[in-house]
């Protein structure tokens, strides 16, 4: 009987860990194995079999791609080469987003172009239950043209983090008791495009596209999603046993809040936060800490 029993608690055991393993996403190896393009087949090129590609913008058209599927909290990840050289007026991004029209939710990396010789600057958003415009901007530390970095977005039940390689440069803290919107109900699919936005994106609109410079390329790879895959089981998104719910995730450890406080003395450059003229009365959100 015994045995019997050590059996039975075996065989729960491993129904448990194999209906875990399949709710929760994670690396795929190619490219098509996640992700779908959404705007301009012509100028997403895969290399490598599938395990990196080019994005293209050219006078002729930008170009997109999206993942199959939505996922709700978890992290994604992308390494990413910007576009090298004059690439002012363009915009490279890599997000989170519901698509849903009204309530929307969505999480924002927009890399911003640069004349040759000047930063590229980064700039986040957050959008939760419809409402946005919570931008910042930081100059990046590093040539992100001259290599890959990895940029990444931890999303779970206690804070947003937007991770540049494995530094924080952004914290969006869930303050629900406090009355402030967090995206949590909503799954969010991963998206990427790269356009020409020469109106505003580099010096306000004041630096326009050179489309002597073009083709604009950028180069990803190293697509990792880890996380609940909406539709799919549903007690994923709850689970406390997901590893980006665990307790060194919850909060920046000592060594990340360093970082961070570093990155906003030395690299940030706009902070919506501190815009009076947009925000006379300083936004709730900003008032609490990370």
């Amino acid at each position: 009987m015994a045995t019997l029993a050590y059996n039975n608690i075996v065989v729960s055991l491993l129904l448990y860990v194999l209906a875990f393993s399949f709710s929760v996403s994670g690396r795929p190896a190619t490219f098509l194995q996640d992700f779908k393009v959404t705007w301009s087949e012509s100028h997403i090129r895969q290399i490598d079999g599938g395990r990196a590609i080019q994005l293209v913008l050219d006078q002729s058209s930008g170009c997109g791609f999206a993942s199959k599927s939505q996922y709700l909290f978890g992290r994604v990840s992308m390494k990413i080469k910007l576009i090298p050289g004059d690439s002012a007026g363009t915009v490279t991004a890599f997000y989170m987003n519901s698509n849903t029209d009204n309530v929307r939710d969505e999480l924002d990396f927009e890399f911003l172009g640069n004349r040759s010789g000047q930063p590229y600057t980064v700039q986040t958003n957050v959008y939760a239950h419809g409402k946005g415009d919570r931008e910042q901007r930081v100059n990046l530390w590093f040539d992100p043209a001259a290599d890959f970095h990895t940029y990444s977005i931890l999303w779970n039940h206690h804070h947003v983090v937007f991770y540049v390689d494995k530094v924080p440069i952004r914290v969006y803290k869930n303050n629900e008791a406090r009355g402030i919107p967090y995206p949590k109900f909503q799954p969010m699919g991963v998206y990427s495009t790269l356009w020409e936005a020469d109106d505003w994106a580099t010096r306000g609109g004041l630096e326009k596209i050179n489309w002597g410079k073009a083709p604009f390329v950028a180069y990803y790879k190293d697509f990792d999603i880890e996380g609940c895959p909406v539709p799919g089981t549903r007690a994923c998104a709850s689970n406390p046993a997901n590893w980006w719910e665990g307790a060194a995730y919850r909060q920046l450890s000592p060594a990340e809040a360093r970082l961070y406080r570093w990155v906003r003395m030395n690299h940030m450059i706009y902070d919506y936060c501190s815009d009076k003229s947009r925000y006379p009365v300083t936004p709730s959100e900003c008032m609490y800490g990370f």
